[in-house]
This record gives structure tokens, sequence and C-alpha cells, in this order.
């Protein structure tokens, strides 16, 4: 049948025309930007997913951006730090040492801390130190080195489930003095030792308890033992808490005394505290030895079981990371206490592709200035500068040198920890967020990027498609001329 006014054939072929031209546009698109998505309307679900993938790719690399970050920041404070404990490190050979050098060296700690910065940031001043508040009477020192909380403070609490105790020996008399009674002769000859060292110390026949006290006690800076006199005897303490310290006696020559309790002329040690008493009483003449060990506190932070030495505790977790130092009242009372209040700093690096508490790292990089160095319960280092209480002059030497043995030992913790920061957590995280990026963009590659392979079959069929179709549009529309030849 032929048709003037509609031709159908021309239609039809015209619109198989148009949709070839379609197909192949697109595949040229494809071809030619090397996406399989260049719009919504080439695959909805597929460019949300791509665009949500690019969006993690962005932040992974942005992470990985902070990550290098904190790294540089971390190598600047750990070699200033090295700095610091060098200009810091007075061993006890140099307690005789020019008061004005050491001066000079805290002025020069002071002023490494105050000028060290990062891009403005101050390192070493205490600027991404804790803040904190509501400290404890029972805590007589603390050192916050991480936390991270979703909150506007942190509480940190501590229950005491073991006390912390000193080794400790109860030497009887028999009375207020050492009595042979007609039965020995010579002289009563111990050896007192203790986690800094021995001595041996003899004493004669009439010797009182506050004479013996005060013997040992002229050796407390040798052997790390205390002594009182007490009743019907003496009492020797080790200086210290906890396990390390402990405090032994040794007979080496009873002088005849029998080692028993009951009357003038004997002599004999029990333990003065809960601890249990290890003890050991050989058989042989004049080979007496005693020995008291000290006792770690036992506790938990948050829940957290602490490892405890002497009167101070410590955790580290992911979460918090503290340090604390009971007093002695405290260390010995099985209760809980409410330590302190972290309420902010400390300096905070995002390591993950989501924002969230599970992708942040915080570490606390302590103040390092002299007035900082040391502890309320021994000193502080700027207390070594002319015209203090532990200068080198008229000043305590001895408590002097703790304060710096303290100090120097919080400096190395300190660089441990930023050590250990960089190599593993910084440095593991670095490359397992490009591991992240690289399989991340061979997903997203996958769903957006095209196959030229594929593309190019279809650029064929697509341009076969088009050229047929032109010539089918050619033949319908030379179908109307057959019309005309109707007419004559």
């Amino acid at each position: 049948m032929s048709r003037i006014n509609t031709n159908v054939q021309s239609l039809v072929a015209q619109r198989v025309l148009g949709q070839n031209n379609l197909t192949l546009g697109q595949t040229l698109d494809r071809l030619s930007t090397g996406l399989r998505i260049n719009r919504g309307k080439d695959d909805p679900a597929g460019l949300i997913a791509s665009e949500n993938l690019r969006s993690e790719i962005k932040a992974t690399n942005a992470a990985i951006g902070n990550a290098e970050r904190a790294d540089q920041v971390v190598n600047i404070a750990q070699g200033l730090i090295t700095q610091t404990a060098n200009s810091a490190g007075l061993s006890q050979e140099e307690k005789d040492a020019n008061q004005l050098q050491i001066d000079s060296i805290l002025q020069s700690i002071d002023r490494i801390a105050n000028a060290t910065s990062f891009q403005g940031s101050k390192l070493l001043n205490g600027n991404f130190d804790y803040q904190t508040q509501n400290v404890s009477a029972n805590v007589s020192d603390f050192r916050v080195n991480g936390a991270k909380f979703s909150g506007t403070s942190l509480d940190v609490d501590v229950l005491v489930t073991q006390s912390a105790q000193q080794g400790a020996l109860f030497l009887s008399l028999g009375g207020s003095s050492l009595n042979f009674g007609g039965v020995g002769s010579g002289s009563f000859t111990i050896e007192v030792a203790g986690a800094n060292g021995a001595r041996e110390l003899a004493f004669a026949s009439g010797t009182t308890g506050a004479q013996i006290a005060a013997a040992i006690n002229s050796f407390t800076d040798v052997t790390g033992v205390t002594a009182v006199a007490s009743g019907t005897g003496v009492t020797l303490q080790a200086q210290q808490f906890g396990s390390k310290d402990f405090v032994s006696v040794s007979v080496s020559n009873d002088a005849g005394l029998t080692a028993q309790s009951s009357n003038v002329g004997v002599y004999d040690f029990s333990a003065t505290d809960a601890n249990t008493v290890n003890t050991t009483r050989a058989s042989v003449y004049n080979s007496y030895g005693y020995t008291d060990k000290g006792q770690d506190i036992g506790a938990t932070v948050n829940g957290i079981a602490a490892t405890g030495s002497g009167k101070s505790l410590s955790i580290n977790t992911d979460f918090l990371d503290v340090d604390i130092t009971l007093s002695t009242s405290a260390s010995q009372a099985l209760a809980s206490l409410n330590a302190f209040e972290i309420t902010g700093g400390g300096a905070d690096f995002q390591l993950a592709g989501q924002v969230d508490i599970n992708g942040k790292v915080s570490l606390g990089i302590n103040n390092v200035a002299a007035r900082e160095l040391g502890g309320a319960d021994i000193g502080y280092l700027d207390q070594l500068s002319t015209g203090q209480s532990l200068n080198i002059i008229d000043g305590d030497v001895a408590k002097a040198q703790d304060v710096v043995s303290k100090a120097i030992s919080q400096i190395a913790s300190t660089r441990g920890r930023l050590g250990a920061f960089q190599r593993n957590v910084i440095a593991p995280t670095i490359r397992a967020l490009g591991v992240s990026v690289e399989n991340t963009a061979a997903a997203e590659s996958i769903i957006r990027d095209a196959d030229f392979a594929s593309e190019t079959a279809q650029l064929t069929r697509s341009q076969i498609l088009v050229s047929a179709s032109t010539n089918v549009l050619s033949l319908a529309n030379q179908t109307p001329q057959n019309a005309l030849q109707l007419l004559g």
C-alpha cells in the first residue's frame, strides 16, 4: 500500500537511526573520557556508589596527609627532647659542677621548651599536654600520656585491690638494749642489705635500740634501709615501696646469743607487716639470714587492670594511657577514689578515613620546662638553680641527684612514647591507608571506568547500525516517489 501523507517506513527508519546515533554518541563519550559513567543517566546506582568511593578515597588521602604531618611533628619533638635530655643529664659524678653552669643548663631547657614550634604550634611547653581538674589529694603525682573521649571530659577512677607495702623486719633485743647477759662476748655483728647495697655493722653489749637504729640510718643512702627503735627492739624497713625493694639481715657473729624470743641475751627477727616473710634460717652456726620484700600496689583504672610498681600504677590502652602515683595512705587502703578529671588538651591525629573516635589517635606531649621535670614528692629541676633548696652550693645535693635522675627518666619516657608512636602507630597506619587507597580505587575503577574492548566492539556495531539505518531511511524516503508513477 502506497501512502503520501504518512510515510510509516520513514518514521521507523528515523527512530532506529536516532537510537543508533544515541548509542554511537554514548560509545564515543566513553571512549573519549575513558569512563563508563559520564552522567547520572548512564548508571544512577553505579554513579552513587562511585561518588561514595571517591569521597572515601579523598578522606583516606587526607588521613595519610595528617599521618605524615604527625610524623614530622613527632620528629621535631623527639629531636629537641634528645637535646634537652643531653642538657639535663647531670650524673652523680657531676654533683660538684659549677652552679653557674647548672643555671645555664636550666635556662637552656626552658628556652627550648618555650621556643620549639611547628608552624606556630608550641610543642614542648605543655601546649599538647592534657588539661585536668579535680585532682584528688590522694594522688601525689600523675601523667596523662594519651586520652580520647567523645564527651567534654573523662573521669579517671582508681580502685585499689592490693596495698603497696615496704619490706620490713623487727629485730627483737628482749629489752631496750642489747644485753649479752654473761652468755656471750665480742660483738653482735649483722649485715644489713637493701635495694641500694649492703653494710656490715657490729654492736657491743649495752648498745641501745636507738643507737642501733641511728647506726643503720647513717648508711641509708648505701643500703636503702631505714630503722626506728621501738619498745624492745628495732624496726628495719625498706626505704621505698614495692617488690623491687627489700630489707635483708644476716648475722655474721651472734656473740653467743640465742635466736629466740625470751629474756635478755637473745635476739629474734620477725615480719612487721602483712607481707609473706621470706626467711631462711640455716642450721650452720653464725649463718642466719632474714629477708622481707615489699609489695606492689594492685589496682584497676576505669575498670582496666593496671600495672603496679611500688605506689605507682599505669595503664596503656587505645583510649587511655596514664601513670599515677598515690599517696602512702591511699596506696594502702583497699578502696576506690576519683583520681582526677581530664577536660581536654593533647594532640589529636585523624588516622582513618571516617572522622570518628575510632579513627582518632591522641598523644600527650608533656611540658619539659625545668619547673615541670621531677615530682612533688622529691622536688623539681628548677630547684637546682641558685638560691633554691636543691642548689649544689648549700642545698640538699643527694636529693638534687634524685630529682635529676627522675627528670632524665621522664624525658626518656617521653622520647620512648614519641618513638613508639612513630614506629608502631604512624608508619603502619600510612602503609595500611596506602593499601586501602589502592583497593578502594580498584573497586571504584571496576564500577566507573570504561571497558575499551567492549566499547570498541560497541562502536563498530553502532557504526554499522547507523550506516544501515541511514540506507534504510533513504529507501523509505524513495517509497512515496513510486506513487507519482501512478499519476502517469
